[in-house]
């Protein structure tokens, strides 16, 4: 059992203690609170005069997929061969031995959102995992599984630029995408039609030859699992949200780069965004609209806002990446919502992380100041009601 006391405890969900003290046993929070009864032999780290925080969380990184050192033989981020990779699990290519992730979690960030990159329209399944453990399976948090979905630019420059094929335009990475769901629907439909006909004549079912492809799209059309939409550009961001719609999706739009244009219409339709990374260049056409303010002026129109990194080693900033924002003019509650709670509900992990509240999972990151300062270092981590830094 440990107990973190005297520090400034910034639940996130049940407001600020001043002076408080959290108590982990089991691997959980037990108890938070200004008067917390500590039992005999509890570990007490002393936090005064720090600020605790629930681990920090990172809504979309590539962290254990692009690899550290940044050489050719550590990067699993992209498997460029097909527009359609819908099989492919981040899992199979997370590195629990990445330099990047002890990195990471030295900064206080306890959980991410990893998986493949953009440069297919549909690229594989993600998943959530913690920043500490032996193997992808002990860091993994079943049930935060997402299909990576790319439009824009990247797609159509991997494959009608470099490789002069199909899909090469906007409409192509559309078609793409839509193709793909409505032969994932057949093959649903299909096995439902052989389990009914199967049921009725009391036989043994005789079903379609697995098609890892279309079982992967058939979790997203059953809303199984979300749709982690990347766009950039407002264009982009209006055909992601009409083919989810169609397809009556569960989705996230990734980056949302242009979402300040129309965040009144994302609010009206309910829209998630994962924004970032506020410090990105022009270093592509669809970000010639990018603004430090974006993150703030959807959360004030009413989205459900996390910021994101979108890397590897530089999920470190994150916190700055969030104060960053406060400086443009977001909300400093919304602003560390956006880095802990709204990133755990937008990935699937709020029964478990995000915030300091009895029965959610152990993880905490104390820092001698506020995170969103520069000055602000992280002196110790917990993940799962273990030290793992400090």
């Amino acid at each position: 059992m440990i107990a973190i006391t005297n520090g400034k405890i910034f639940t996130i969900t049940q407001g600020v203690i001043e002076k408080g003290t959290v108590l982990i046993e089991a691997g959980q929070i037990r108890a938070v609170g200004s008067e917390v009864l500590i039992p005999k032999g509890t570990r007490i780290i002393d936090a005064t005069d720090k600020y605790v925080f629930p681990g920090l969380i990172d809504a979309h990184s590539h962290l254990g997929l692009l690899g550290e050192p940044g050489v050719w033989a550590n990067m699993d981020i992209n498997e460029d061969t097909d527009p359609n990779t819908a099989h492919l699990r981040a899992i199979d290519a997370i590195n629990p031995d990445d330099l990047a992730i002890a990195d990471v979690r030295q900064a206080g960030v306890t959980t991410v959102y990893t998986g493949p990159g953009s440069a297919n329209v549909i690229g594989g399944t993600g998943i959530a995992i913690k920043t500490y453990g032996l193997t992808p399976e002990e860091m993994l948090i079943p049930g935060t599984e997402g299909m990576k979905m790319a439009l824009g630019e990247n797609p159509k420059k991997v494959y009608g630029e470099y490789q002069k094929k199909y899909p090469a335009t906007r409409m192509g990475n559309a078609a793409v995408l839509r193709e793909a769901l409505v032969e994932a629907s057949n093959y649903l439909v299909e096995i439902d039609y052989a389990r009914k006909e199967a049921a009725n004549e009391e036989k043994e079912a005789k079903l379609p030859d697995r098609n890892l492809t279309n079982e992967a799209l058939g979790r997203v059309l059953r809303r199984e699992i979300k749709a982690r939409i990347h766009c950039h550009r407002k264009d982009d961001i209006l055909t992601a949200i009409r083919i989810a719609k169609e397809f009556n999706l569960d989705y996230v739009i990734e980056h949302c780069t242009e979402g300040h244009k129309i965040a009144e219409y994302l609010a009206d339709h309910q829209v998630q965004a994962t924004v970032g990374p506020l410090l990105m260049c022009r270093e592509k056409m669809e970000l010639n609209d990018v603004t430090l303010k974006n993150p703030g002026i959807l959360a004030e129109a009413g989205v459900k806002v996390a910021i994101q990194v979108d890397g590897a080693s530089d999920t470190k900033w994150l916190a700055l990446h969030a104060g960053i924002a406060v400086r443009e003019g977001m909300n400093e509650e919304e602003a560390l919502r956006a880095i802990t709670i709204n990133a755990a509900e937008i990935i699937g992990a709020a029964d478990r992380v995000g915030s300091l509240e009895v029965g959610k999972d152990g993880d905490v990151a104390i820092f001698s100041g506020h995170p969103f300062e520069t000055m602000t270092v992280c002196e110790r981590v917990l993940i799962n009601g273990e030290v793992v830094y400090g």
